[in-house]
């Protein structure tokens, strides 16, 4: 009685939230290939400009590791036009903001501004899709600037380190088991042919999506668009997008992790996984759902048990991001609590899935998700760079805009028997990667 009342309970708030709203989306492409996409948001005079490359670390060549994140970090020094530093600078003095960054399937620009600043963004941003400008010394500098970013982020942190090679170990043949920032062997040896080759491959208008999401109209934003991005020319030599796929995983993959700087020694499991791929979403729908009924919060099933029932563990999670080109991951992760051996803590967090499996899906908790993941869709749509991100980040992994825009819905439809059937499908050994964070003292036992 007690759980079809909470349920009841939730359907009822989540039948109060408003209808998932559709965004005012116009797209288009111009002749040299460019994607244009356009979302209005009229209630506030900003925009987001966004330029995505459909390249990242994935896409680089073996042997120059990190070149494209290298590659980012150079567009803000000089072009033809502009001086080094100077983009930046224009930005901040018209009162907005931006930025970059690099994944393994994109690199992406951004500028949040006035919206009547827009076509200044275009001027600035066509500008260094082709005419930068660099030589030794700007090479030399921003290389010891990504090294050093690496020694802050990755050597320096033992978590980071643990990371990239459980990522290695995950992935044996395809690129994602490469860190995006680089292996710092081949940054040290990266120059300005392995910058500019990469330059001229994949900063093109046929490899990129613009998109423009904010206080403006499509007929402006097209002449624009026209104007600065149209008249650069394609690259008619732009590979296809092929990446090495993994081989069968037929046996279970183990590590160990000793550092002396670990603070809190934990215990992680992936599982290879699917990713969305368009017209075909509840598949990924239902791992996401999954993830956040195993280890969304303090409600979960691992939080629940592991952290307030049997206390073996001060922090359980699973997590599940299937935004992506190729396959992705499903992870699992519990930070055992004092006194609690590793073994004891990842025998309890197998204990908990395989308990999942037996008795499925808990139909109140189920729709107290929806009701949650429905309100933070709605509540995005009121900030202007998450919804250009969303765009981006599907449109660059190869969703359609009719797929990003069904994905709510998709999310609200999935049922306990396609979760417990995603289950069944992630959740096998032979096909796991387990890893144990660890501090040196641990080695020595």
């Amino acid at each position: 009685m007690l759980r079809r009342l909470v349920c009841a309970l939730a359907l009822g708030v989540v039948s109060a939230l408003p209808a998932q709203a559709e965004d005012q989306v116009t797209d288009f492409m111009l002749e040299n290939g460019m994607q244009v996409v356009v979302v209005e948001d009229h209630r506030a005079p900003v925009v987001m400009h966004m330029v995505w490359y459909k390249a990242g670390s994935a896409d680089e060549k073996p042997g120059v590791s990190g070149v494209a994140h290298f590659l980012e970090h150079l567009l803000f020094k000089a072009t033809d036009t502009l001086e080094s530093g100077e983009f930046s600078a224009t930005v901040a003095a018209n009162g907005g903001r931006d930025n970059a960054f690099t994944s393994f399937d994109v690199t992406a620009y951004h500028q949040r501004v006035a919206a009547d600043r827009l076509e200044l963004m275009m001027t600035m941003e066509s500008d260094r899709m082709v005419n930068i400008r660099l030589g030794e010394e700007e090479i030399l500098t921003e290389r010891d600037v990504i090294i050093e970013e690496r020694n802050q982020r990755v050597e320096n942190n033992p978590g980071a380190l643990f990371r990239e090679q459980l990522n290695a170990s995950q992935y044996l043949n395809h690129r994602y088991g490469i860190p995006i920032i680089g292996w710092r062997h081949e940054m040290e040896a990266l120059g300005l042919e392995d910058a500019l080759e990469y330059y001229g491959t994949y900063y093109a208008p046929n490899n990129a999506i613009l998109i423009v999401a904010g206080d403006v109209e499509p007929e402006e934003v097209k002449a624009l668009a026209e104007q600065y991005y149209g008249v650069i020319p394609a690259n008619p030599d732009l590979p296809e997008r092929a990446r090495p796929s993994e081989p069968p995983q037929t046996s279970a993959r183990r590590m160990e992790f000793y550092d002396a700087r670990v603070a809190q020694p934990y215990v992680t499991r992936s599982y290879l996984a699917p990713e969305r791929n368009p017209g075909d979403q509840r598949g990924a729908a239902a791992l996401t759902l999954l993830a956040e009924l195993l280890g969304g919060g303090q409600t979960s099933v691992l939080s629940q048990k592991l952290q307030f029932e049997d206390k073996n563990s001060i922090y359980a999670t699973s997590w599940y991001r299937g935004t992506s080109l190729d396959a992705t991951t499903f992870n699992l992760l519990t930070v055992p609590a004092p006194g609690i051996e590793m073994q004891e803590a990842e025998d309890a967090m197998d204990a908990v899935v395989v308990e999942f499996m037996e008795t499925g899906v808990d139909e109140a908790h189920l729709e107290r998700i929806k009701m949650q993941l429905r309100a933070s869709q709605i509540y995005e749509r009121d900030n202007v760079d998450s919804v250009a991100n969303r765009y981006g980040r599907g449109l660059t992994s190869g969703l359609t805009i009719a797929d990003i825009q069904e994905w709510p819905e998709i999310l609200q439809s999935i049922t306990p028997e396609e979760i417990m059937a995603a289950a069944e499908m992630i959740f096998d050994r032979k096909k796991s990667v387990t890893g144990w964070l660890l501090t040196e003292e641990e080695m020595a036992q």
